[in-house]
């Protein structure tokens, strides 16, 4: 989950990579500088506290989404065993400045979510939050029940963004929101 006020999750700590400390990290981010630029990052293990580490260098792994990255103070094997699983952040006001009609996606966070039905834009609910560690998911809470549901954020289900105007419309598979 992301704390809209503080943290951005951008990577996740899969495995150790060769003898020197380096490691195997999942992009959550579509900006590879986060992995790429020397510079202040932030771990956090499960629920804990995020702590402050530096990032030395990094470089993409040929067709992945992985980047193998090297931290200051991790230079055994072992030391980078002991970050498995763990979660690399950054602080929510170093976010990149963007293009037009792009957005970060804590803006996603209390826009209103509408259907199109019948000819007819009907409002359902609102994002609530996203979890974004293992894939991108909207969660949903709809007016009618105060039910929480997650939506795939997929341009198939989620067709139009409008950040300005704080909507965005979806079309769901059949069954989706009874989930």
């Amino acid at each position: 989950m992301i704390n809209k006020n503080e943290w951005l999750v951008v990577g996740l700590i899969t495995s150790c990579h060769g003898i020197n400390g380096q490691v195997k990290v999942k992009s959550l981010s579509d900006f590879e500088e986060r992995f790429l630029q020397p510079g202040t990052r932030w771990l956090q293990k499960e629920n804990e506290s995020p702590s402050e580490i530096e990032l030395i260098s990094g470089y993409r792994q040929p067709g992945k989404e992985n980047f193998i990255i090297k931290f200051k103070g991790i230079s055994t094997r072992n030391n980078a065993e002991q970050l498995k699983k763990f979660k690399v952040l950054v602080k929510t006001n170093k976010l990149p400045k963007l293009k037009k009609n792009e957005f970060h996606l804590l803006e996603l966070v209390n826009l209103e979510v509408k259907t199109f039905k019948n000819e007819e834009l009907k409002v359902i609910g609102k994002v609530i939050n996203l979890e974004n560690e293992q894939n991108n998911l909207l969660i949903i809470e709809l007016f009618k029940n105060k039910k929480k549901v997650f939506i795939p954020f997929v341009k198939e289900i989620v067709p139009l963004i409008d950040i300005k105007n704080n909507f965005l419309i979806i079309d769901p598979p059949k069954g989706l929101l009874e989930l």
